[in-house]
């Protein structure tokens, strides 16, 4: 008999990506390496630490670079970047957290870079609701250097692994980034 919770799980087993410490995402029956942040994975992430953040994620938004790409095929929300772009990671501005459009009186993370690693984004649901000043800001899921060098806190892929997963993801994904411990 099925009661269509089984149903369920697997859907939803199937919709969501994980990662572990030993920088592998899998997503439906697919593994991807990855860069984590410098200092490994961490359940209390503070702002500067270089860690990962232990737990799960609901992938907010894309945002890519138009004048780098094409709109990349995804159900999430999309958004193009434009040279203006941060991402306010000052924990005593009112902004904390979020996108904004330069000029901002306050340290903000610029979006639109020389290389190529933020040519697409996908903002992860990390201290957004609410925003709690100085628990991390800009998690990203984003483009990984050539040799997966590690990020300053977020999870990076090669562009060809980003744009298979957007192609194919759920609107109501999450990213599972977890230990073995």
């Amino acid at each position: 008999m099925n009661d269509g919770v089984t149903d369920q799980n697997a859907s939803s087993e199937r919709r969501n990506l994980w990662v572990n410490e030993s920088g592998v995402l899998r997503w439906n029956d697919a593994e991807f390496p990855c860069a984590l942040g410098r200092d490994g994975i961490r359940r209390d992430k503070i702002e500067g630490d270089g860690a990962t953040p232990l737990g799960e994620f609901p992938l907010r938004r894309v945002l890519y670079r138009p004048d780098r790409l094409a709109p990349p095929s995804t159900a999430l929300p999309l958004s193009p970047l434009s040279p203006r772009d941060g991402w306010c990671n000052d924990a005593e501005h009112p902004l904390y957290n979020h996108q904004v459009r330069q000029p901002v009186h306050a340290s903000c993370e610029l979006l639109w870079r020389t290389d190529s690693l933020y040519d697409v984004i996908v903002v992860l649901g990390h201290n957004d609701n609410p925003v709690v000043p100085g628990a991390g800001s800009a998690m990203f899921l984003h483009i990984s250097g050539e040799d997966f060098t590690p990020t300053n806190g977020g999870v990076a892929l090669r562009l060809a692994d980003m744009l298979t997963i957007l192609g194919g993801v759920h609107a109501c994904a999450r990213l599972s980034i977890q230990t073995s411990v």
